[in-house]
């Protein structure tokens, strides 16, 4: 027996160290920190409890392996070369393609004893190249330790293991390892890299990986097979974020660090659509989510939230941007949670539809700031059908602060705005509320630039307040230039947008070219068509199919008259044609009488229909 093995086996049991269960998995520096140790010492080793190469020589496994010959591997001489080529795959051949299969059916069989299918279990291990490097990287750690101690202590040799003994030893390393292949099926299916996986696998000791299996899979079919008109999550998810100016809680936070996370990756929260692009940081972020059973918490929250109004191919959305709400106790938290917000929406199936919009309505820092939000609106006279119709439509005014809420009310108090036109606002485009003030005032300055007074403005944020939330360069800017080309001059942009400021929301390509182009098509030259609109600001407004058409067909058709009528009096577009334009032409008509559209449609009558 050589001089280390005597050594050791002199050792008394008092001394001899009771290692760690997965002794053999220690990385490779304690390997070769204890090889170097036993061949630079010509005398015993007497190992310390606190010297570092202890953990892998606290279990008399280690004599074991050394007295078992048909586990050495190959004596090599003792030399520098020796030692640079036991890196490569020339040397041992740990990393040619026959090692590696066969230590991919070593991962396969431990997958196989614990319940995994032979099929599944051949893909899992091809798909878990990091769990099978560290098992191979353990086992020639390991076989460089004994070879080296061999070559000092014995003149004798071995042959080379066998393909089948190699898999063994990797089969004896992923079994000592303990976590059942939990590991490499977090590693292939979830995409998590090797520590985290190894991390969670901990905590998931009681699973075994055919129940690990199943709950990946539902959960990966709810988030990412796909979906019913796909809602844009990518963009909800920044809107949340954008707009959020509370403080939050828990619940929050840790999904706001989720958000982040794939945020800062190319492609961004456009990421959330996709499975391999967003489930690894999701089970990074809540681990805990591995520990949810299927069938009596998961399946009945997805359950739930299809019977309040979550369309069913959008519930991933409202997962996704809130994971916590799968922790919560339906009865006890989120039913509590529902009807404080009952004025709201009125039916849980409304309800459904807000929490699409906004998911952390269910969190515990919205639920606050809504009273203080409700207080403060209050406070300001905003009538509460105007509140609850405002957060009904635009839930993510609840992430806004009261004090961020406050410096947008009084942006529109400066421009004297009544207490009716404030509820109109905040009822019809509470968006408004959570812009940037400074943004809001880009717009103002842009409306008395055009020539219009700061009282006029104040009315067209009531009647219109989309318009303030406009971009300035992209949609204000080609409608007024749209004006210019078809002959408004800029002293006449102040008495147009003062009479339909809704042209500023109407989209150029879409709406007010195709109109005006009908327009040339039945004969009216650009000049003709500035002078109505000068005259009549809405006619731009109007459906070519559902108003401009057929009510210049009746008018040249059935009334036979020119086209120069509408020239004069263009507000003959603004009057029903049933009600209206047909019953006054019949009677007069029937009275042999001729008269000009205004008076047909104005005599006796000014009001429009």
């Amino acid at each position: 027996m050589s001089t280390l093995m005597v050594a050791i086996a002199d050792m008394q049991p008092s001394t001899l160290f009771q290692g760690p269960r997965n002794w053999m998995l220690f990385p490779g520096d304690y390997s070769r920190h204890l090889r170097r140790r036993f061949l630079l010492s010509s005398s015993p080793i007497h190992l310390q409890d606190s010297d570092p190469v202890c953990p892998l020589l606290h279990n008399r496994c280690v004599v074991a392996y050394f007295h078992d010959d048909s586990r050495r591997p190959q004596h090599r001489p003792l030399s520098s070369s020796s030692s640079t080529s036991s890196t490569t795959a020339s040397d041992g051949g740990y990393e040619d393609e026959q090692h590696k299969q066969a230590a991919r059916e070593a991962v396969s069989e431990i997958l196989q004893e614990n319940g995994v299918s032979k099929e599944e279990s051949m893909e899992i291990a091809m798909k878990s190249p990091k769990y099978l490097e560290m098992l191979m990287d353990s086992v020639r750690d390991l076989d460089e330790l004994f070879q080296s101690a061999t070559t000092i202590t014995s003149s004798s040799t071995a042959t080379c293991s066998s393909i089948s003994g190699y898999k063994k030893k990797v089969f004896d390393m992923g079994k000592q390892k303990g976590d059942k292949g939990l590991v490499p099926v977090l590693e292939s299916m979830v995409g998590l890299p090797l520590p985290s996986a190894m991390h969670i696998a901990r905590y998931l000791s009681s699973h075994t990986p055919p129940n690990l299996l199943h709950k990946v899979k539902y959960l990966k079919q709810i988030l990412f097979s796909d979906v019913d008109g796909k809602v844009p999550i990518g963009r909800s998810g920044r809107r949340m974020m954008m707009h959020l100016s509370v403080p939050v809680d828990e619940d929050v936070q840790q999904t706001l660090s989720f958000l982040e996370k794939i945020q800062a990756r190319r492609g961004g929260l456009d990421l959330l659509s996709s499975g391999d692009g967003s489930f690894r940081y999701l089970i990074e972020s809540f681990p805990r989510l591995l520990l949810l059973s299927v069938e009596s918490t998961i399946k009945p929250m997805v359950d739930f939230l299809e019977s309040i109004g979550v369309p069913k191919g959008c519930i991933r959305n409202v997962l996704l941007l809130h994971p916590p709400i799968l922790f919560y106790d339906i009865k006890k938290e989120i039913k509590p949670r529902m009807q404080l917000f009952s004025k709201v929406y009125g039916e849980d199936k409304e309800f459904g539809k807000m929490l699409l919009k906004y998911p952390w309505i269910l969190s515990t820092s919205i639920e606050k700031n809504y009273e203080e939000i409700l207080a403060f609106l209050y406070a300001e006279k905003v009538a509460e059908v105007s509140i609850h119709r405002a957060i009904k439509s635009w839930p993510l005014l609840l992430g806004c602060s009261v004090r961020k809420l406050k410096l947008m009310i009084d942006q529109f108090h400066e421009l004297d705005i009544t207490d009716k036109m404030l509820h109109q606002v905040i009822a019809t485009s509470p968006q408004l509320l959570i812009q940037k003030p400074q943004e809001f005032y880009k717009v103002v300055s842009y409306l008395k630039d055009l020539g219009l007074e700061e009282e006029t403005i104040g009315r067209i944020l009531g009647r219109c307040p989309e318009i303030f939330m406009l971009n300035i360069d992209k949609t204000l800017k080609k409608k007024v230039e749209f004006l210019s080309e078809i002959g408004v001059s800029k002293n006449h942009f102040p008495r147009v947008i003062r009479k339909y400021p809704e042209l500023l929301v109407c989209d150029v390509n879409k709406s007010l070219h195709p109109r005006m182009m009908y327009l040339l098509k039945i004969g009216l030259s650009k000049r003709e068509i500035a002078f109505m609109v000068r005259k009549f600001s809405p006619l731009l407004g109007y459906s070519v199919e559902e108003v401009l058409k057929p009510k210049y067909e009746f008018l040249v058709k059935t009334m036979q008259k020119p086209l120069k009528e509408v020239v004069e009096y263009p507000r003959y577009f603004s009057y029903s044609l049933e009600k209206k334009i047909k019953p006054r032409f019949w009677v007069i008509k029937g009275l042999n009488c001729e008269c000009s559209l205004q008076d047909m449609l104005e005599v006796e009558c000014s009001t429009k229909d």
